[in-house]
């Protein structure tokens, strides 16, 4: 057995350490390589020196220090932990996965190991595979704040705010004087629609000397939440003004501008601005980019991006952007840059589904069902992935894409329940009107979301006082109870699901003005998708417009790809279809809007 360090090599190490906290790395690395070399049959001088090294830039050193490490004593989890950080800094994630799980071979629960696995799923948009991996480690006792952190950003990730946030109460009791546990407390109220709870928690945070610009956003965000717009517009502002390059803030700015304005120059104005005093960060770029695409201006979203993209070593964020926004304008540069981000983080699950868009986009429908096919092998919950496998195989005249998209069974229409207090159905709809259109505070769409020429609601509806919309929910229960036993069970993708129970996963109500529209989507993160028809215009006489249309892409395909059902809508209807399949709006003429409520179920 090694023995531990002496005294001697303790004293060493300390003074190395201060001088890297100091940032006189050059110093230390040279400290500690004399202390390796005197001393080569301990660890720990060699895992610092790797420090030093990689903060030094030579990644290839860093390693081969770790690895030499290893060889002495293979049981020290921190050393594969270390190595591991080594190779994401050198963007060798799978690699670097390989490093943690050794780390919790040797210790299942072992903090460092747990935290940068689950970050490092996170990133790659494994969000089950983060949650397994923090679950064991925050049900044995001793796991500290930030194991509990990452298993909550795990549940956060996955929609399950309701698990999430105990798991972040959990941590901020663990530190009760931490302002980032209040921090992390009011993003997931604010994210749960309970924007004054959300509110409270980041004063709180700032009470605790929390100032940091992430703060400030969430209390933004809280604010505008509450339809305090002035207010949230001042918070926000304060975030950049304490990190002007933060691209968050000024990309959430920007979408307030838009939604209270549909002015796009002045909603550009801050991104413009942030981009000339920080030309290469891709965030900023990306946000641009994503504005100017739910504007409807396709070339300067892909502009925005394309520069920064063109050079070497280019961010794959900055790739996916470019193929996601390039797709409907020019498919094979859409493809290159997939091809480029995938080349870079194979890992990613969401340049792998943009790649398979990009794929039908130029035709090789085949090539995309096989990489659809081999992303749900390690996703294979995700409908967005599935309706690009759908679309795939409808391309290839596969008869399973008509298995899957069977609208005759998984597609019902029926009359919400009337609850309890109103004599009628109209009565209800017409008091749940009134309470929504209190909602829909801004004249424009939010960004990365499905509705053109309208406004959705910021509130989480399940979390509203409201009777009205309150009762909603006793409303749709039957209804709801009445299409699972429909549909049945069944192996298919869809119905093997099916538990006979269910819980919802987001609620929110859309205002769509005269020619208004949604886009063609699909609900990634749903199973049952809803849309049930509150108050509506009488346009939808006219032939098909408002109606509901299924099965055109929301992405391009070669060949293109018409709607293959419609369903009119109808004041008081709950329209039930499973959350993978391509839906959209028709639009509509006249001068009346159409408001409806939306959402997602997910099997209980």
């Amino acid at each position: 057995m090694i023995s531990g360090p002496s005294t001697e090599v303790r004293q060493t190490l300390g003074r190395a350490e201060q001088l890297l906290r100091m940032r006189r790395t050059a110093e230390a690395a040279a400290l500690l390589r004399r202390l390796a070399a005197e001393f080569p049959a301990h660890t720990e001088p060699l895992r610092v020196h790797a420090l030093a090294l990689r903060e030094l830039g030579d990644l290839r050193a860093a390693e081969a220090q770790l690895r030499a490490a290893i060889e002495i004593d293979p049981r020290q989890p921190l050393l594969y932990v270390t190595l591991a950080e080594v190779l994401l800094r050198a963007r060798r994630p799978e690699a670097a996965e390989t490093q943690y799980r050794r780390a919790l071979a040797l210790d299942a629960g072992f903090g460092p190991a747990v935290v940068g696995l689950a970050e490092l799923l996170l990133e790659g948009g494994r969000a089950a595979d983060a949650l397994e991996a923090t679950s064991m480690a925050v049900s044995a006792a001793g796991a500290d704040i930030a194991v509990w952190t990452v298993h909550a950003n795990a549940l956060k990730a996955l929609g399950r705010h309701d698990e999430a946030l105990p798991a972040y109460r959990r941590a901020s009791e663990l530190a009760p004087r931490s302002a980032v546990a209040e921090h992390n407390l009011a993003g997931v109220l604010g994210d749960m629609g309970r924007f004054a709870e959300s509110e409270a928690a980041a004063r709180r945070a700032f009470a605790k000397g929390g100032q940091a610009p992430e703060t400030w956003l969430v209390h933004g965000r809280a604010l505008m939440g509450q339809a305090r717009l002035d207010e949230a517009e001042g918070a926000f502002r304060e975030s950049i003004r304490r990190r002007p390059a933060y691209a968050e803030p000024v990309a959430d700015l920007a979408q307030l501008i838009w939604m209270r304005t549909e002015d796009v120059g002045a909603a550009c104005a801050p991104l413009n601005e942030a981009i000339q005093a920080a030309p290469s960060v891709p965030a900023l770029r990306i946000a641009k980019s994503k504005l100017l695409e739910y504007a409807g201006d396709l070339e300067g979203a892909y502009a925005a991006v394309a520069d920064l993209a063109a050079q070497a070593g280019a961010d794959p964020a900055l790739h996916l952007k470019a193929a996601q926004v390039a797709a409907a304008i020019d498919a094979p540069k859409a493809l290159a840059h997939a091809e480029a981000a995938f080349a870079t983080a194979p890992e990613n699950l969401f340049i792998g589904q943009a790649l398979c868009a990009s794929l039908l986009a130029v035709g090789r429908a085949d090539s995309a069902a096989r990489l659809a096919q081999t992303l749900r092998e390690r996703s294979p919950l995700d409908q967005y992935l599935l309706g690009l496998l759908v679309t795939a195989w409808r391309l290839l005249d596969d008869p399973r894409a008509a298995d899957l998209a069977d609208y005759e069974g998984l597609v019902r229409s029926q009359p919400i329940d009337t609850p309890d207090g109103w004599k009628s159905l109209e009565a209800y709809l017409s008091d749940l009107g009134e309470s929504l259109v209190r909602m829909h505070p801004f004249q424009g769409h939010p960004l990365g979301q499905s509705l053109r020429g309208g406004s959705q609601t910021q509130h989480g509806l399940d979390r509203s006082v409201d009777p009205a919309i309150t009762a909603f929910f006793t409303a749709i229960d039957g209804p709801i109870r009445r299409h699972l036993r429909a549909i049945g069970e069944g192996m298919d993708a869809h119905r093997v699901r099916n538990t006979g129970d269910y819980r919802l996963n987001g609620v929110w109500s859309v205002r769509l003005r005269p020619h208004g529209y949604h886009v063609d989507h699909l609900h990634p993160l749903g199973w049952i998708s809803s849309a049930c028809y509150i108050d509506l215009p009488s346009a939808i006489e006219r032939g098909h417009e408002g109606w509901l249309k299924f099965g055109q892409p929301g992405v391009p395909t070669l060949p293109a790809l018409e709607p293959q059902h419609f369903v009119k809508p109808q004041p008081g209807r709950l329209v039930l279809f499973p959350s993978y399949l391509w839906h959209g709006t028709v639009p509509f003429g006249g001068d009346q809007p159409r408001l409806t409520i939306a959402f997602d179920v997910i099997p209980a």
